[in-house]
C-alpha cells in the first residue's frame, strides 16, 4: 500500500507495551507522530527514541501524540522502554501488517547483501487522521526537531 500526504493515514490496531492495545483512529482529535524504527535496542532505534522522549514537553505543548512501530514483540518493547524511561507508546508489528500498510518493510541492502527490513520512517498525521508529512530513509540526528517544527506548521 502507498500512503500519500493529504491523504487519510491507514487505520490500524497493535498490541503495546504493557499489555495494552492502541487504534490509530482512536488518537482523532490530536496530531500523531508515527514513526517507524529496526529495532530496539540498536543504536539508531534508540537515539531516536530518546530523541522523541527528550522532546516530549514540546510535542505535549503542540498536543501530539508519539507513536513507536518496529516488529519487536511487545516483551522486548517492554525492556526498551523501561531501559531508557520512554514516555510514549512503542506498538508491535510482529506479523508485518502495519509495516505494509505504510510501506516501510522494504529490501535494503549491506555490504553487497540483500534482506528485508523496516525503513526508518516517519509520518506526521494530523487531528483529523490525514497524513501531512512522511519523513523515509530518515537520517536520525536533527530528525526530531525537523518533525517538530513540521509539526508547529500544522
Amino acid at each position: 500500500m502507498s500512503v500519500e500526504e493529504g491523504k487519510k493515514a491507514p487505520d490500524f490496531t497493535g498490541a503495546t507495551d504493557g499489555g495494552g492495545k492502541l487504534k490509530l483512529s482512536e488518537l482523532r482529535g490530536r496530531p500523531v507522530v508515527l514513526y517507524f524504527y529496526p529495532k530496539d535496542d540498536t543504536p539508531g532505534c534508540t537515539t531516536e527514541a530518546c530523541g522523541f522522549r527528550d522532546s516530549a514537553a514540546a510535542f505535549k505543548k503542540l498536543k501530539a501524540q508519539v507513536v513507536g512501530v518496529s516488529k519487536d514483540s511487545v516483551a522486548r518493547h517492554d525492556k526498551f522502554k523501561a531501559k531508557y524511561k520512554l514516555n510514549f507508546p512503542l506498538v508491535s508489528d510482529e506479523d508485518g501488517k502495519i509495516c505494509e500498510k505504510y510501506g516501510t518493510w522494504i529490501e535494503k541492502s549491506l555490504y553487497g547483501r540483500k534482506y528485508m527490513g523496516i525503513d526508518r520512517a516517519t509520518f506526521l498525521i494530523d487531528k483529523d487522521g490525514a497524513v501531512r508529512r512522511i519523513w523515509r530513509k530518515v537520517k536520525v540526528n536533527g530528525h526530531v526537531d525537523e518533525v517538530a517544527e513540521a509539526l508547529k506548521a500544522l
